[in-house]
């Protein structure tokens, strides 16, 4: 009997009712891209998908003494996020995660709580176009969506890839790449902090959601977040973790309606 319910959990992930003994929500989530996930100066979890998490998981769990005290969270890189879903090391990814096609068939996403397109940053903005990175390296994250865009669309650039955002980040400011592609939405926040480089492609290709995701077929985890991320947009919730994790690292060039889902 033991042995036939790790079986079926393995198979269609964990439910509603294995975190409520357990006590505790496993959430995926970044530790390299501030301001969405990253770890802070007292070694904490932090940033814009981690706020959402600590509230998704008190309230799941009905946690109102601390806010957050019931999730556990796991860094991950971009290329193992579908993987921890998979093999049950997570029960919700929240590591800045697009929803595309690709991925929609593999694991399940919810509704989404942000909006976002890739971006290109290079030193003075001097990329201004796409045609201007033929025959150079252009840096990015393997499992990316900017990894499979490129790769897909512009075989006639060189791509430097590298696991980790902090591998990336220091790639371009030490000249091994000419630009970097990423998330539109962390490269205005990068480029902020370091005023020797500027996003001279803000948008690329179409515009993109955010979105929590768990385990292909795990229908009863993903309604309960649905109905969570609905009820949280309606309230008002997403513009509030905007403005306690965003809104300084974007400054006044970006509102919050541009970047999260609002009521």
């Amino acid at each position: 009997m033991i042995a036939g319910f790790f079986v079926a959990c393995e198979k269609r992930g964990v439910s509603l009712d294995d975190i409520a003994k357990r006590d505790e929500l496993v959430v995926g989530v970044f530790g390299d891209k501030p301001p969405f996930g990253y770890i802070d100066a007292k070694g904490q979890n932090a940033g814009f998908d981690v706020y959402i998490a600590r509230r998704m998981g008190s309230d799941m769990l009905k946690d109102k003494a601390v806010f957050g005290d019931k999730v556990r969270f796991v860094i991950v890189e971009a290329a193992n996020r579908i993987e921890f879903l998979r093999s049950n090391k997570v029960d919700v990814m929240m590591a800045n995660f697009t929803m595309t096609k690709e991925r929609q068939e593999q694991v399940d996403f919810s509704l989404p709580y942000m909006k976002v397109a890739l971006g290109v940053v290079s030193k003075d903005g001097a990329i201004r176009d796409v045609s201007e990175l033929s025959g150079k390296t252009l840096i990015v994250n393997k499992g990316t969506t900017a990894d499979f865009y490129f790769t897909k669309n512009h075989p006639e650039i060189k791509l430097l890839k590298f696991e980790q955002n902090t591998e990336t980040f220091a790639a371009l400011k030490d000249g091994r790449g000419d630009a970097l592609a990423h998330d539109n939405t962390l490269l205005f926040a990068w480029a902020k902090e370091n005023p020797a480089f500027k996003v001279g492609i803000k948008k690329l290709g179409d515009d993109d959601v955010i979105a929590a995701a768990v385990k292909k077929g795990n229908k009863e985890l993903l309604e309960w977040i649905n109905t969570w991320m609905d009820m949280a947009r309606q309230e008002g919730f997403f513009i509030e973790a905007y403005e306690k994790t965003l809104a300084n690292a974007f400054g006044d060039d970006v509102r919050a309606q541009d970047v999260v889902f609002v009521k």
